[in-house]
């Protein structure tokens, strides 16, 4: 097999990989709000229910393991079909009887599924940085991002119309055989140690006159974090992760990460409920936003990545800043005057389309910012960084929501998005990728 294929084959898998993780999340996080605000769901109520998706929010915590135990040659590929069956699990206990009217049960099992999910998506994504060549990552970003698209269409979309058709074990049925079939294919896949090998030498050939034992040095030329030592223990660890977030490099990107999605993605997390309160029948809110939108969202996405190839980092950031700020605009005048269902239905695939694109700068972008060697450690502190405000805005939009009305948390959303921009346009052009 030519390594092109063997890469393609490689990113195809990462696409269902990542698919198969992001639609359980989508149809608790996404998905089911639409049903509960039917059941009478406040709109802090639904923000409160984010909350048992904080255990994303200690994914760094999850990697270290993974990097103690996963660097050896098939580590990290063992750790993901352990953690993708584990998902699975979880997920055929949470189909295991109807929980609408037991909320309790349904956020302890919706945690455990966050816990789940959150834990085996390190290893999965550090799989694809050690096996993927450098040259593909901005191209495995949109196909990551095209695949959360995805699994917004599937738990967004196609789940609730299957709950709705053969009832409440359904979509944990499907979502669960996903996930087992992911695991599967991943035992089918070479841990190829050949590209981060490349990556490591190019790195070391420039910095080796550098103290190897200090892990906050970066690649003045290139903008990138060098390779530091693998960790040994818990103590080297804490060390690296902290030496990762003194670097420059780091300081500049880690803002933006948090800042980036949340606004935009609050949008998108209240657009069912949004639009169920202006008077759209739900099976059509889930058609026009769960498959229409996710639809959007994926071919943004893969547009999004081809723009960090074309125009850089620094250019593509505020470029999809501007772009979060002027949906959220749109959807806020949309809603304040009352627009025909047409136009709302235009406005909600502006931004499905800004939340997909910016979703795919932010993935790409984490991999270039994550350390050789220490893939699994950077990559969950950027992801505990995207987590942290991806669950806090929504908490806080849905309480402006209950208190303001829709038109006020719209405008709050749009003037935070303004002030991503303003941000970007400072920050921006330093950044590497």
């Amino acid at each position: 097999m030519t390594p092109r294929l063997r890469h393609g084959l490689a990113q195809a898998l990462f696409g269902w990989l990542n698919l198969a993780l992001t639609a359980p999340g989508v149809y608790l996080w996404l998905g089911l709000p639409l049903v509960l605000r039917q059941h009478g769901w406040s709109g802090t109520a639904l923000g409160l229910f984010q909350l048992a998706s904080l255990p994303t929010v200690f994914k760094f915590l999850l990697a270290m393991p993974l990097d103690r135990r996963g660097a050896r040659h098939g580590g990290y590929r063992r750790w993901t079909v352990a953690l993708l069956l584990a998902y699975a699990a979880v997920l055929l206990a949470l189909g295991w009887r109807d929980l609408l009217n037991d909320g309790v049960t349904l956020f302890a099992l919706a945690a455990a599924a966050a816990l789940a999910g959150t834990w085996a998506d390190v290893p999965v994504n550090a799989l694809a940085i050690r096996v993927l060549p450098a040259a593909g990552r901005a191209s495995a970003g949109g196909i990551r991002s095209m695949a959360l698209c995805l699994g917004a269409i599937a738990g967004g979309g196609l789940m609730l119309l299957a709950q709705a058709r053969w009832g409440w074990q359904a979509p944990f049925l499907i979502m669960a055989g996903a996930l087992a079939l992911g695991a599967a294919l991943t035992l089918l896949l070479r841990e190829s140690m050949d590209a981060g090998r490349a990556d490591d030498g190019a790195i070391a050939s420039r910095d080796e006159h550098l103290d190897t034992n200090d892990a906050a040095t970066l690649d003045e030329t290139k903008g990138q974090p060098r390779s530091p030592p693998q960790a040994a223990d818990t103590t080297s660890t804490t060390r690296h992760a902290i030496a990762y977030l003194r670097l420059p490099a780091s300081r500049r990107w880690l803002p933006l990460l948090a800042l980036l999605f949340p606004f935009i993605g609050a949008g998108w997390f209240y657009l069912k409920p949004l639009l169920l309160d202006q008077g759209l029948a739900p099976q059509r809110v889930a058609w026009l936003v769960g498959v229409a939108g996710g639809a959007v969202g994926a071919v943004a996405s893969i547009a999004g990545a081809r723009l960090l190839k074309r125009l850089g980092a620094g250019r593509a950031v505020r470029l999809h800043a501007g772009a979060g700020a002027a949906a959220l605009l749109a959807l806020t005048l949309a809603i304040g005057l009352n627009a025909a269902p047409a136009v709302l239905a235009a406005c909600a695939m502006m931004v499905a389309a800004a939340m997909g694109a910016t979703a795919a700068l932010a993935f790409g972008l984490m991999m270039s910012h994550a350390r050789p060697g220490l893939q699994a450690l950077d990559y969950g502190i950027q992801s505990s960084v995207f987590a942290l405000t991806r669950i806090a805005a929504p908490l806080a939009a849905g309480i402006l929501l209950d208190m303001a009305g829709p038109v006020a948390m719209l405008a709050a959303l749009t003037t935070g998005a303004a002030a991503v921009l303003a941000l970007a346009w400072r920050r921006a052009a330093a950044l590497p990728g």
